[in-house]
């Protein structure tokens, strides 16, 4: 005996010696040594030290007393497994594999050989399927061959009421057709027989403190749906509740482990019953977690993987129509919620492709939102990709080709609200982003595009949302491409353009606001004049509203503005001055002049475009003389 060892003589009923010490704890090889039918009288004696010497330093001795206790419970009369359990529990978590290994083996033992087993399946089952999970493939290979065995031998003992199921065994699931083995038979059975009580104590370890409880929770979770298969449906609430705790986990192995149990569910549960239970608590996030909106959304694109594309094929309308909702699809501005969008937009083209056809305006919806309430630059390349992933799946050759085939009721949806649009609305980002994306295909709905412009920035309207509508329409008219010209009929619009849109934002009003929305609508009357987009002939007809308004503009307190506005009188008289009459000349030139001249430094850039202006307008008035 080593020093420092202890050692115990305890003297059985049968005759037998039984000894025990520290470290080496070796009861086990004595037992089925000497008369069994006695040993239980002594039995529960022996738990006590036993147990406290399973959590001991050194890993032999904490494989020595697990092996020990699970001999003592086996020929014991088996009135103190509970007790057991829990420290058995814990040695699942031991670092030393040989300990794990020993605790596989013990409540595999048991689940074959305890008299009392069938009372403690639903105790003994989850320690047994949470080593199919462990790291170690040895660990693995044996907790799935002692599960086949328990399996089996419940089989061959309960064959009269399995008689039907064994006789007319359903097909397997779609699961299994891309490769996989199914469980046994036996080992689903007592499975689906013990999950109603099995769910409960997930429920609770799924938020334990310990992020070791939660992972091996997690896993333990895969693997009783994996043998439920379509039995998880009468638990599905229920399960769902699991899930939409375990997605807002912070540990990745834990959401991860969820995720994989989601697409279970998709496989094996009706996209009509899960869709039931789900879209509600999609739509009113809060009713799930207020701190985590995004996990129904997180588990409905698991599940929506998890699913076939002929199941949900008839469901696509539903779906598309709750996450276009105003209330989902821009349901939050977090980061997590707008990616769990995307992943169920892509969820559903990557399972359903062509068929989405028929969902393609609510993907579309649902994409637009994503990117006007995005902030980081990766969002919107996620939500492009998308974008390019739904034309490909309809045969479309790229973006323009479907916003021309949605531009109309995209218009129409956001014209439904425009009324109530602040500052603060999405909408008018949504708007721009559609005006952009669009390319030369706004140009061909201008008869809806205009009057929504026209209503957006009316002067009694929110001037910050005006200066975006300005600004976004800038950019427009700035356009190499001339998307609003594409079909050369923006020309058509012009009195709507200059009467409607910019010249009554060119009035002066107090306020720093108003300042920078009359700066923002002279830039877009600038690109207007200088990109001759309106012919000259119907310009003159409005020079004189124009001449009024510009010349105004140079008293302006912003030399932006001021720039802008002899820029704006420059490209003016550069497409008007074969019109012009010379009285007009006239009071152009004197008011400008003054104005001008106002400036301190006499070689600002604004002097020298009255120059070049001068000069033209010299040249001009010479010629119609």
């Amino acid at each position: 005996m080593a020093p420092g060892c202890t050692v115990g003589r305890r003297q059985t009923s049968g005759g037998s010696v039984m000894l025990w010490g520290k470290p080496w704890v070796q009861p086990f090889m004595f037992v089925d040594a000497f008369d069994t039918d006695h040993f239980h009288l002594q039995a529960e004696s022996l738990l006590k030290p036993l147990l406290m010497t399973i959590s001991h330093q050194h890993s032999q001795v904490r494989v020595s007393a697990t092996q020990a206790t699970g001999a003592v419970i086996r020929h014991s009369a088996g009135k103190n497994v509970d007790d057991v359990l829990s420290h058995l529990a814990q040695r699942l978590f031991d670092d030393s594999p040989r300990v794990r290994k020993a605790v596989t083996v013990v409540v595999g033992d048991w689940l074959l050989h305890l008299p009392d087993r069938y009372s403690y399946f639903h105790k003994l089952i989850p320690l047994l399927l949470s080593s199919l999970s462990d790291e170690i493939p040895e660990i693995r290979s044996l907790a799935e061959d002692l599960w086949k065995q328990v399996g089996s031998q419940w089989e061959k003992e309960n064959e009269d009421d399995l008689k039907d199921k064994m006789d007319f065994l359903l097909s397997a699931p779609a699961l299994y057709t891309s490769g996989g083995e199914r469980p046994e038979l036996g080992c689903r059975e007592l499975v689906v027989r013990n999950l109603s009580k099995l769910l409960p104590a997930l429920g609770r370890d799924i938020g334990d403190w310990l992020v070791q409880t939660r992972v091996k929770t997690a896993q333990l979770l895969r693997v009783l749906l994996l043998h439920a298969e379509d039995h998880c449906t009468q638990h599905l609430q229920s399960l769902l509740t699991v899930l939409y705790h375990a997605c807002a986990d912070p540990e990745p192995d834990v959401r991860t482990q969820c995720l994989e149990s989601a697409k279970l569910l998709g496989a094996f549960v009706s996209p009509e019953v899960y869709l039931k239970l789900l879209l509600p608590h999609v739509e009113d996030s809060t009713s799930c977690s207020s701190s985590a909106p995004w996990t129904p959304l997180m588990v409905l694109g698991a599940i929506l993987r998890g699913s076939s594309r002929e199941v949900l094929r008839p469901h696509l309308l539903k779906i598309g129509n709750m996450l276009a909702q105003p209330e989902v699809c821009q349901g939050s501005q977090q980061a997590l919620y707008l990616d769990q969008l995307l992943v169920c937009v892509d969820a559903v083209l990557c399972v359903c492709q062509v068929d989405c056809d028929v969902i393609s305006l609510q993907l579309l919806k649902v994409l637009v939102s994503v990117q006007s309430l995005a902030s980081q630059q990766e969002q919107h390349n996620k939500a492009e990709e998308s974008l390019r992933s739904l034309c490909e799946a309809q045969g479309l050759s790229g973006a323009c080709d479907l916003y021309r085939q949605h531009m109309a009721d995209l218009l129409q949806w956001l014209s439904d609200s425009h009324h109530t649009w602040t500052s603060y609305s999405v909408q008018k980002t949504q708007l721009e982003i559609i005006a952009m994306q669009s390319g030369p295909v706004v140009g061909e709905f201008l008869p809806t595009l205009l009057p929504l412009l026209k209503s957006c920035v009316e002067p009694s309207r929110d001037p910050e949302m005006r200066l975006h509508i300005f600004t976004m329409l800038s950019r427009l008219l700035l356009d190499a491409s001339n998307p609003l010209d594409s079909q050369g009929r923006f020309g058509e619009y012009m009195e709507m353009v200059l009467q409607d849109l910019l010249l009554p934002n060119l009035v002066w009003r107090s306020g720093r606001s108003a300042a920078a929305v009359r700066t923002a609508a002279l830039s877009c009357l600038l690109a207007v004049l200088h990109g001759a987009a309106f012919p000259a002939e119907r310009v003159v007809s409005l020079e004189e509203t124009l001449r009024t308004q510009l010349i105004s503009a140079l008293e302006e307190d912003s030399k932006l503005a001021r720039l802008l506005a002899c820029r704006s009188l420059y490209s003016l008289l550069k497409l008007t001055a074969q019109q012009l009459s010379p009285d007009s000349l006239n009071k152009i030139y004197p008011g400008t002049y003054c104005k001008t001249m106002k400036e301190k430094r006499p070689h600002s850039e604004q002097s020298i475009y009255y120059y070049r202006w001068e000069k033209k307008a010299v040249k001009d008035t010479s010629a119609l003389c």
